[in-house]
């Protein structure tokens, strides 16, 4: 197949920390042939750094030059324009999360992409994780039985992040906060892996009110804490109920990220480093076994995996696994999540109508 021509826009940390350097297992299938930023040094050193061939400091010049695709890793509030302007320039999308500020508005997305036959997918990418197949195949074979019992938590570290050089601000602004940047790990992996959620409850607290960042170019800044950063929330999702966590007021915890539990046995796995270990605890075993090594990254998240899945998709015409449909519940859970967080009452989710939660099994999937 002629290799897909991608132009990423947006070069901050994400993208010379967690996809550009792994953008060279895209070899065959697509090439990134620009990379866009505000900041036109910026640009033009991390063209020079990954070999990317041309560089721009304004985004249109990536949807006018003739490219497949873009993807889209810029701050969370340009997530919804710059795809908004890709899917009418006739340009497939591949997004960070998330899709956009509500689930009307990434309904609005999702519906341009459909209108113009364009492939549209979402991350977090979570669902493509090969700890993440690993207990799909496991909860779909039954060995573990009905899964009844579900925790997850995303815990963001306190703010100032260390080696972060990019302005964190829109991570704290009052629209966004640790619900809408790490809740989506869990809610997309716990919603994809048992189903939509039906009910949630929740709590929230604001810890700070600012800080202040001690090191990089941004060193001395006061950033305002507009949001809560510290999240409780309680799932209905059927014959489970699953509790998550999200903040930016902890340091780490030594639990795996996330773990299901049945009558028959568990699995617990992390949901942001493809390296770590899955362990198991099968039907009458009395230990936990360890599995290891499914990964292709060395550690930390495998973004790229969902870039890969854009270029597959536009490939063969599939659905994708991380569709719009599937962030729009999110944002449906989120926007509950902070209605029962403010009223104190459980609320209820309705599916909206169309929603496709991911068709499994994901290729390659481990059992």
């Amino acid at each position: 197949m002629t290799p897909v021509r991608l132009a990423v826009i947006g070069a901050g940390d994400v993208a010379q920390r967690d996809y550009l350097p792994e953008a060279h297992r895209l070899a065959g299938k697509a090439e990134i042939a620009m990379v866009c930023s505000r900041r036109p040094e910026r640009a033009r050193q991390v063209a020079e750094r990954f070999g990317i061939p041309a560089w721009a400091s304004d985004y249109r010049e990536a949807l006018s030059g003739g490219f497949d695709a873009i993807v889209n890793l810029t701050p969370l509030p340009a997530h919804e324009p710059i795809t908004r302007a890709a899917l009418q320039a006739g340009l497939h999308v591949y997004t960070e999360k998330p899709l956009a500020a509500t689930a009307e508005r990434a309904r609005a997305l999702a519906a341009e992409a459909a209108d113009r036959g364009l492939v549209l997918v979402c991350a977090p990418s979570v669902l493509l994780f090969p700890q993440v197949a690993l207990a799909q195949g496991l909860v779909a074979s039954g060995e573990l039985g009905t899964i009844v019992s579900a925790r997850a938590h995303a815990l963001g570290g306190v703010p100032p992040w260390e080696g972060y050089e990019s302005d964190p601000t829109p991570f704290f602004s009052a629209d966004a906060g640790p619900l809408v940047d790490m809740a989506v790990y869990p809610l997309h992996a716990l919603t994809g892996l048992l189903g939509p959620a039906r009910r949630v409850a929740a709590m929230a607290r604001q810890t700070r009110s600012s800080f202040t960042i001690t090191a990089g170019p941004l060193s001395g800044e006061v950033i305002p804490v507009q949001a809560e950063d510290h999240w409780q929330l309680v799932l209905d999702l059927g014959d489970c109920v699953a509790s998550v966590e999200a903040n930016f007021a902890t340091t780490e915890s030594t639990a795996a990220e996330c773990e299901l539990r049945g009558e028959g046995g568990a699995v617990a796995f992390s949901l942001l480093d493809v390296a770590a270990p899955v362990s198991v605890l099968r039907p009458g075993g009395l230990q936990w076994e360890e599995l290891s090594g499914l990964g292709q990254r060395s550690s930390g998240p495998d973004h790229i995996l969902g870039v890969e899945h854009l270029v597959d998709c536009i490939a063969t015409g599939q659905e994708p696994v991380v569709s719009a449909s599937h962030a729009i519940h999110v944002l449906d859970i989120i926007a509950a999540a902070r209605r029962a967080a403010a009223t104190g009452r459980t609320v209820t989710i309705e599916p909206a109508a169309g929603l496709r939660l991911p068709s499994w099994p994901v290729a390659g999937a481990v059992r």
